[in-house]
């Protein structure tokens, strides 16, 4: 897969504002939200990083409430060659499975030392709006988690076409899962996680750039005639809400798919192979299954190689 999109220049934005490097925050001084955003949570997913440098060089400023800004795994992009683009995704580990207090009090790699510095600005925050992309081509996706205010805020923004609730994985917490943002008596409390495509399309950079600005309005934080027009795409039709119901979970580096799965097929038959592990074949459990982000580039016991998911509006649609 060729990478086309180009390295942002992050050499003054690392700096911050702040204190800590990388966070940026601007205070209205009225009354309003808190919305944080998010990108290079992964070292590799430059998307993000691109709508945040776009953001800044906007001079947009929040009319009510604050704005949080955080470019996160600053080490691990430091490190990024687009011809090995999976090597700088972290230093140490996954910075996004390490977001649960005991994790976080008790840092023990790199990357969970960085996540521990983002700690405070993730807590004082409202909503979370967490950047990424994808080891493999495909349609971008709107992650909402389980709760169902979630689900919601992500129906409202009306981009990208999927929206895929899923309940995150096996191997640790992530960010947009943590404390407040994981807690279903927070009504306030809002995140949604955007896959923008795969690392290298020029296409992730419109899309990251397109959910901020939905976000931004959605948030109330400034006017939606503050943000430039050409950052918004034409609203997708019709949508689908994707609910996960289970994870292929890799038990060694004995995987294998019987097909080159691209991602968001649906497989009519329950039963159908899927693939191997370990030599033995793993199926889709039901009817209609559809298959969310396969892949095996970040294969090792423990991760997440496949989601496997029902389409709500099929199961509205039936007798």
């Amino acid at each position: 897969m060729e990478f086309k999109l180009a390295t942002p220049d992050l050499e003054a934005e690392r700096i911050g504002n702040t204190g800590t490097p990388g966070i940026w925050h601007f205070d209205s001084g009225l009354p309003g939200r808190t919305l944080m955003v998010s990108a290079l949570l992964h070292g590799n997913e430059l998307c993000g990083g691109w709508a945040l440098k776009d953001l800044l060089a906007t001079g947009l400023r929040p009319r009510r409430g604050q704005l949080i800004l955080a470019f996160c795994n600053l080490d691990a992009f430091a490190s990024f060659d687009p011809s090995h683009c999976d090597a700088s995704r972290f230093v140490q580990e996954d910075m996004n499975r390490v977001w649960s207090a005991p994790r976080l009090d008790e840092p023990a790699t790199a990357d969970a030392r960085r996540a521990a510095q983002l700690r405070p600005w993730v807590e004082r925050a409202d909503w979370l709006l967490d950047l990424h992309s994808m080891h493999e081509p495909g349609a971008p996706l709107l992650l909402t988690g389980i709760l169902p205010r979630n689900i919601a805020l992500a129906r409202s923004l009306k981009s990208p076409a999927h929206i895929i609730v899923d309940a995150g994985h096996k191997d640790g917490v992530r960010m947009r899962d943590f404390a407040q943002f994981g807690d279903a008596a927070r009504e306030d409390a809002c995140a949604l996680l955007i896959e923008c495509g795969f690392h290298g399309d020029l296409s992730s950079h419109r899309v990251a750039r397109d959910l901020v600005a939905r976000m931004l309005a959605a948030s109330g934080v400034v006017d939606r005639e503050d943000i430039p027009p050409e950052w918004l795409l034409p609203d997708p039709a019709p949508r689908k809400v994707i609910q996960v119901t289970d994870a292929v979970v890799a038990p060694s580096m004995d995987v294998r798919f019987a097909q080159p799965w691209q991602g968001l097929e649906t497989l009519a038959h329950a039963g159908t192979v899927l693939g191997y592990a370990d030599g033995k074949p793993f199926v889709t459990p039901y009817d209609r299954c559809t298959l969310v982000m396969p892949s095996l580039r970040q294969l090792k016991p423990g991760v997440t190689v496949m989601r496997l998911a029902r389409d709500l509006s099929d199961d509205a649609a039936a007798p």
